[in-house]
């Protein structure tokens, strides 16, 4: 039966440096039990009776599909709709007040690990809401290493389950209609958010400077260097002067000097001008 081989410290090992070496992300020893439990399903549906066996799979496979596959059900996708909600209605305060300064320019956001596409779509709804205050829609750039989360958001297909979480029902009806048993975002939402894959700890960021990056609860997952090294990049599509917007448990604090904590916005962090920055790590 499925699950009742206790897998070998070797398979657990592997398939976490799997992870990690995809991803960046590490999973803790005290909850490597999330691995057993998430790849059930692709015991049963491979048929396999241990990961044990999975790994030897993986091991002897010329394709990359399985991998692929082992890693996007590794993957923490907890997301929801409008997730802390006083945090993006902080979000959409200071795009609003961005504009204010930057004129006629388009505003350029980027929502990193976006998942299945909660948070952009989020901010999409919120921005539309706010129309009057922007010239021109502001840009979203949402990105996420899982192909198959960010095909799920491209579709904008939710189950009721995951559309009732955060959604009052008013925006509900406004921005999504039913088909059978799903709720499907209409297309005028979905076509304002751009999702592209992008490994974060990998990759090069999107093209241009952002004046809003959120990359939220994203971090916990990295070892502290990494951490760094992702800042850099995260810096790197900064403007100077633009704003970085972190998970609740996260922080710029003792890792950059890139970003320093916002004077006007609580919670979220200022990126410094690079002409400043060693002024910054100074002081």
């Amino acid at each position: 039966m499925i699950g009742d081989t206790t897998p070998s410290g070797g398979a657990m090992h592997l398939i976490g440096s799997l992870l990690e070496q995809r991803t960046g992300q590490q999973i803790a020893a005290n909850r490597a039990w999330r691995i057993e439990t998430a790849l059930k399903p692709v015991l049963r549906e491979r048929g396999l009776p241990s990961l044990d066996a999975l790994v030897g799979q993986l091991l002897g496979s010329r394709s990359g599909e399985l991998a692929d596959q082992v890693v996007d059900v590794l993957l923490n996708q907890e997301t929801s709709f409008f997730r802390d909600v006083a945090v993006l209605d902080q979000v959409a305060a200071a795009a609003v007040a961005m504009q204010a300064e930057l004129g006629n320019r388009r505003l350029r956001i980027w929502s990193a690990g976006c998942s299945t596409g909660q948070e952009p779509l989020s901010l999409a709804m919120l921005f539309a809401e706010k129309a009057s205050a922007f010239p021109m829609p502001p840009e979203i750039v949402a990105t996420d290493v899982s192909a198959a989360a960010l095909a799920r958001g491209k579709a904008g297909r939710y189950s009721q389950f995951e559309i009732q979480r955060g959604l009052p029902v008013r925006r509900m009806v406004e921005w999504f209609d039913t088909v059978e048993s799903e709720w499907v975002a209409k297309p005028d939402l979905v076509r304002r958010v751009q999702f592209r894959q992008q490994n974060l700890t990998a990759d090069a960021p999107p093209p241009g400077k952002f004046d809003l990056i959120l990359c939220r609860n994203v971090m916990l997952y990295f070892s502290l260097p990494l951490r760094r090294q992702v800042f850099d990049r995260l810096a790197g599509a900064a403007r100077p002067g633009s704003l970085l917007v972190l998970g609740a448990g996260e922080t710029v604090i003792g890792l950059t000097d890139h970003f320093t904590p916002s004077e006007v916005f609580r919670g979220f962090y200022r990126a410094v001008d690079p002409a400043t920055a060693p002024l910054a790590a100074a002081s």
